[in-house]
């Protein structure tokens, strides 16, 4: 169930790359993604702890998987928000550039501050971010943009590294 879980893992962090063309259509990346880590995560449930090799790959899959897998789902939740508001922008579009980077490094803050078992990362990772985009945050739609994005990014960060630390202890 290991190899299952490391897998499945693998996938949550290949699909979003792979499913990024533009002939698929947007909804897929996340669904597959969230199933993988989701199916990962059961497959856990029936192993014991990873040493040796399988630990370094758990480790590496799972900062992969944190930050590969929470672009589409931070643009899902992005195309959610949008219908529910008159926002002219497209869900990958808005007040604020530079996201799809900062989310990617955020992720992998995220998820090795608390696989090397120091929450407190968590706290400093989002303050350097809120302060860094904090003269920004005034424009229309932008703190909007910015709470969503960085809590379905964070959000995602935290399931993946909960499901690696479950094959780790």
């Amino acid at each position: 169930m290991t190899a299952l879980a490391l897998i499945l893992l693998a996938v949550a962090a290949i699909a979003p790359l792979v499913l990024s063309a533009k002939r698929i259509p947007t909804w897929i990346a996340p669904v597959v993604t969230t199933l993988a880590l989701g199916g990962s995560a059961l497959a856990t449930t029936a192993t014991r702890p990873v040493t040796g090799f399988a630990l370094g790959a758990t480790l590496v899959i799972a900062v992969a998987a944190a930050a590969t897998g929470g672009a589409p789902l931070v643009l899902a939740a992005f195309r959610i928000a949008r219908r529910r508001s008159e926002s002219g922008a497209r869900p990958d579009e808005g007040p604020l550039r530079g996201g799809r980077t900062i989310g990617v490094l955020e992720r992998v803050a995220v998820a090795v501050a608390i696989l090397a078992g120091w929450p407190e990362g968590l706290a400093i990772v989002l303050a350097v971010k809120g302060l860094a985009r904090y003269p920004e945050l005034r424009e229309p739609h932008a703190s909007e943009q910015f709470i969503i994005g960085t809590f379905t990014s964070v959000l995602w960060a935290v399931a993946v590294t909960g499901v690696a630390h479950a094959l780790i202890t």
